[in-house]
């Protein structure tokens, strides 16, 4: 003989059909915050270490697994869903929400970054991953209806609280709120709603220890939530810190990438970090910027091109030539333009370039910039980020360089920095082959700059591979000569050109991938 159970329906505050729209409520906005969740965790990714291929791949096949070990689990709490339904979206919202700041602190004084985002990204998909089978239950217990078309109506609140959820993360967090405080946010709105709606509809069900529990929990919640959302900043302004060697005296994080500017205590070094990677250091930035400017300057340079370079410090060596007639400087973040041309210590090394009637600065996307471009230029330098993402790689292919030879006019020349032969050699001489394969004969060299270590260029035209010369009238210079630039073309024999290097392509982007520590600031 088999003994069956009966599950009564809940006593409703509201009619069924409002129930059920408020549980798919409940659905919709749960979704929305999950999906922040993930996005927040394939961002920090980016902006701690700036591959956002290996980030999202990490998050998203470790959530995915992990929501399937959590449909799993759910099984264990079908005979108290309401309850079970309210812990979870509790826990979730405070993990969740907490989760930037976890990952940045994991990252500033434990390096121990991949191993806490591979637990947040399981704990957070093991939860998200509970939320459906229980919901499931909660609606059917509501109003019994055939199953497909509960389970539809639950994954169409699902999917669109997904897309909302996706949409407000780039346009309105991070844009308002930034990072830290928009995840935040997101989990404090995450406990209100999946609480509340448990407290609310299901409160016939729980008793009175239950539901003072519940309440108790969303109220620590929300306070331990608020508490780090007022303490935020002081936390960010920390963490960010212990980073770097040498004071910060200024740090933003602007729409494009996080730029940090120190200065030791004796303010002999200055040092600029974009996203973490050193970019220029006061005490030997100038042979960087010589090495960079002057052999391209050995011919027509009445017109020049500056791609990158937001920190003026390349515009300071292309201004000093009294024959230069303009100088128009692309960069794709503002904010970095706005710091280079106000900021004291950064408009002095510059010597005030920015100020200069000769230079028109366009701030957008370099490629995209190239693509509508119809002038011709005598000199082009491409002072540009890394190709360490998907999204500078692109600046290193062949595509680019592409782009770059038509905008060359008669006689033109062009430079471009392409990383270290040393710590990247693969990817410094793929753009050997990159630039060949876009018509551009190239001569590269190599110099010591000691805070980056040994850095590569190359010198290109779309004739013969010129000859690197510093120009008769040339500024007066520190670093480079011609003894110099002679030995600045001999590569060691174990960082000579190899023949399996392949050339970048939009489609085949050969990512840089340098030695741990390098010249990063961390």
């Amino acid at each position: 003989m088999t003994e069956t159970t009966t599950r009564t329906k809940p006593r409703l505050p509201v009619p069924a059909r409002a129930a059920r729209f408020l549980v798919l409520l409940a659905v919709f906005v749960c979704a929305a915050c999950g999906l922040v969740y993930e996005l927040a965790l394939v961002a920090i990714g980016s902006y701690l270490l700036g591959n956002s291929i290996t980030q999202a791949s990490v998050v998203l096949s470790v959530m995915v697994f992990a929501m399937g070990v959590g449909s799993l689990l759910s099984k264990r709490f079908q005979a108290h869903p309401a309850v079970a339904f309210a812990v979870i979206e509790g826990l979730l919202s405070l993990v969740g929400g907490l989760s930037v700041l976890l990952l940045y602190g994991a990252f500033a004084w434990f390096s121990a970054y991949q191993p806490a985002l591979v637990l947040l990204s399981f704990v957070i998909g093991v939860f998200i991953g509970m939320e459906i089978p229980l919901l499931m239950t909660l609606i059917q217990r509501i109003r019994r209806q055939n199953a497909s078309d509960a389970v539809a109506d639950l994954f169409a609140a699902d999917y669109v609280g997904g897309l909302i959820g996706g949409l407000a993360f780039p346009f309105l967090l991070l844009p308002l709120l930034g990072l830290p405080k928009g995840v935040l946010m997101v989990g404090a709105l995450n406990a209100v709603v999946g609480v509340a709606v448990v407290l609310w509809l299901f409160r016939s069900e729980l008793s009175r220890r239950v539901y003072a529990a519940l309440g108790a929990g969303l109220t620590l919640i929300i306070a331990l939530l608020g508490v780090a959302y007022a303490y935020a900043d002081t936390f960010e302004v920390d963490a960010r810190q212990a980073l770097y060697r040498d004071p910060i005296v200024y740090a933003e994080r602007s729409e494009y990438q996080e730029i940090v500017l120190t200065e030791s205590l004796d303010g002999d070094d200055v040092r600029l970090f974009l996203n973490g990677s050193l970019q220029f250091s006061s005490l030997d930035e100038y042979r960087y910027h010589e090495s960079l400017v002057h052999p391209v300057m050995d011919g027509p340079h009445g017109n020049v091109l500056v791609l990158g370079g937001g920190d003026g410090l390349a515009l300071r060596e292309i201004l000093g030539y009294d024959d230069v007639e303009s100088v128009t400087l692309v960069d794709l973040d503002p904010a970095m333009i706005e710091l280079a041309a106000t900021h004291p210590v950064l408009s002095e090394l510059n010597a005030h370039s920015f100020d200069d009637p000769r230079l028109e600065v366009i701030t957008t996307d370099a490629f995209q910039w190239l693509r509508e471009n119809r002038e011709d230029f005598d000199v082009i330098i491409a002072d540009l980020p890394d190709g360490d993402t998907v999204s500078t790689a692109k600046l290193y292919s062949v595509e680019f360089y592409s782009l770059l030879r038509h905008a060359l006019g008669e006689d033109g020349r062009v430079v471009v920095q392409a990383g270290s032969p040393f710590f990247a050699p693969d990817a410094y001489w793929s753009v050997s082959d990159s630039l060949e394969e876009a018509g551009l004969a190239a001569t590269p060299y190599n110099v010591d700059v000691p805070s980056f270590g040994n850095w590569g260029f190359y010198l290109a035209t779309d004739e013969a591979a010129p000859e690197l010369d510093v120009p008769d009238d040339a500024p007066p210079l520190r670093f480079l000569d011609e003894s110099l630039l002679e030995a600045a073309q001999v590569f060691p024999k174990d960082r000579r050109e190899d023949d399996d290097v392949l050339a970048s392509t939009l489609m085949h982007p050969r990512i840089i991938t340098y030695h741990q520590g390098a010249w990063r600031g961390y």
